[in-house]
């Protein structure tokens, strides 16, 4: 971090089930690895700290849309390293006057997201098993809904807290997402139908439903008021533009993978 005006911290290990299965390790990464950094960039002088924080500190809160000041219980240990994350950062501004910003990410996705793995996240999991004509699982009844938020909307929010110079806007948290949410049943129907334009057996691919996920929270709706009032943020790309530049991305970088 030398010489570094400004970090973007990005780095965590990701997945809800994987935290509940190994809650040691997703704690060593996600606690102290963060706090390593914090420590690098108040040591090193770092102008501004911005890092990824998560949707999943509202936990077991039913309001929505999901408003920064108002978060419920945690519902998993992924989602207790984020919420320290945020008191972690608090902190370090206030005692060390390093500046923080963090970005509660709501179920983002987008172009070169991995599809393979056991915690692949659900829209490129999806895409390869549809691609590959192979039922997607869907977990409970699939009216669970999320506020899918593709990337440029968040590399949008990533630069305007690193650049905004508005003070009241630094040492906070944001909610970065769209401000909407869609239904499992209503995405996957919706990326069936981009699918279909490529294959057109996909449309009549059958989804599978099966038991709910420990940890997953209901519904999930982000206001984003206070992004767009302290940064000036405005959505550039809603779910169904995001997702039909995904699938496009997804068809001509994987086909060739699945047809081996």
């Amino acid at each position: 971090m030398k010489g570094v005006d400004y970090i973007l911290h990005q780095a965590a290990l990701g997945s809800v089930p994987r935290s509940i299965k190994d809650p040691i390790t997703t704690n060593e990464v996600n606690i102290t690895g963060f706090l390593n950094m914090l420590v690098a960039a108040r040591d090193n002088q770092i102008k501004r700290f911005v890092y990824a924080a998560s949707s999943s500190t509202y936990g077991d809160s039913e309001a929505l849309p999901k408003v920064e000041a108002q978060i419920g219980k945690p519902l998993s240990p992924y989602a207790i390293t984020k919420f320290v994350n945020e008191l972690y950062a608090d902190i370090f501004s206030r005692t060390y006057g390093l500046e923080t910003i963090g970005l509660r990410y709501f179920n983002v996705f987008g172009r070169r997201q991995d599809p393979n793995g056991a915690y692949a996240a659900v829209i490129p999991l999806f895409v390869k098993q549809l691609m590959s004509h192979q039922s997607p699982v869907i977990n409970g009844t699939g009216e669970y809904s999320r506020d899918f938020t593709y990337i440029d909307n968040v590399i949008q929010m990533n630069e305007l807290a690193m650049l905004t110079s508005n003070p009241d806007a630094v040492n906070t948290v944001y909610n970065t997402a769209v401000g909407d949410r869609i239904t499992l049943n209503q995405f996957i129907e919706l990326l069936k139908k981009y699918l279909g334009g490529y294959d057109s057996n996909i449309s009549n691919i059958p989804v599978v439903y099966g038991p709910l996920r420990t940890g997953d929270i209901p519904h999930s709706q982000a206001s984003i008021s206070k992004a767009q009032e302290l940064l000036n943020y405005t959505p550039s790309h809603h779910f169904s533009e995001g997702l039909k530049i995904a699938v496009e991305w997804y068809w001509d970088n994987l086909k060739e993978e699945i047809k081996n």
